[in-house]
């Protein structure tokens, strides 16, 4: 697999296999550097992330929160696409090359409007679903304009949905569980999980607000829940020096945790996990 970055970078790019029972479909959870305003070299690591998950026989692949400029960052004022577009046309290539579903959130264009939008690609590349990040946090909304709908599409797998990140906190969680009402048995999580630069994961382990929140969710309905974040240093906007450090999750029927990714920086990885 070829990683093109923005500068000169050692990268291990690991794959995990977590077994999880009897398999009914694997999903890929590509927690992927992500480098503010690099957007080439950002869609080349995802359509790498994408071709890896075909190799590994998956039939669903998630990958981060704008994945194509960076969460936050001000380059989306010049640099943001229409859905679809130019950056959108990098995945659904991807996604028909590797015959999978592709879950990826980018940065959207709309007319004035900018947009931290996620997409669903079918393997023939299709766009068949499109999500608008509700929960925009604060230090946010001066950059993106606030999502107004939620839906689900069939698939072979089971009904999916998509939310972006904070959707899933707790205070707004609403929003899932309505989608869930809706008939969602797949929701797909594009996120950027950031913590301050001394962050430290011994003391402090990441993950417990994520791991309730979605323990919530399939712990009422009969879902699979997959949250993916990019992995990296934020070079700008409101929380520029924060790193964003992977730890995706997938939980299960009952609260299950069915995989959960590396911690770090530089944890770039995919995760492979049998959904049963």
């Amino acid at each position: 697999m070829r990683l093109a970055v923005c500068d000169q970078m050692s990268i291990q790019h690991r794959i995990y296999f977590i077994l999880a029972g009897s398999v009914s479909y694997k999903l890929a959870m590509g927690q992927m550097l992500v480098q503010g305003g690099c957007p080439e070299a950002n869609l080349q690591r995802a359509a790498d992330m994408i071709e890896a998950a075909g190799r590994a026989d998956c039939e669903i692949v998630v990958l981060p929160e704008c994945l194509d400029l960076g969460w936050t960052d001000p380059s989306a004022r010049e640099s943001a696409e229409p859905i679809p577009g130019r950056y959108s046309d990098v995945l659904r290539r991807a996604a028909s090359d590797s015959a999978l579903y592709v879950a990826a959130g980018l940065t959207e264009r709309a007319g004035s409007r900018v947009y931290n939008a996620a997409v669903l690609i079918a393997p023939d590349g299709e766009i068949v679903l499109k999500h608008r990040k509700i929960n925009e946090l604060t230090i946010a909304q001066d950059l993106y304009s606030v999502g107004n709908r939620l839906s689900v599409v069939e698939t072979p797998y089971g009904i999916a949905g998509i939310t972006i990140c904070a959707d899933n906190f707790p205070d707004s969680l609403v929003l899932a569980h309505s989608l869930a009402r809706m008939g969602c048995q797949i929701l797909l999580s594009p996120c950027a999980w950031a913590v301050e630069a001394n962050h430290d994961n011994s003391l402090d382990p990441y993950g417990a607000l994520w791991r309730g929140a979605y323990q919530t969710l399939t712990g009422l309905y009969d879902l699979t829940v997959a949250g993916v974040s990019n992995v990296g240093w934020l070079r700008g906007g409101p929380w520029m020096g924060r790193k964003c450090i992977g730890c995706s999750l997938a939980t299960g029927r009952g609260g299950r945790v069915l995989a959960q990714g590396p911690y770090g920086e530089t944890a770039e990885s995919l995760i492979v996990v049998d959904v049963p």
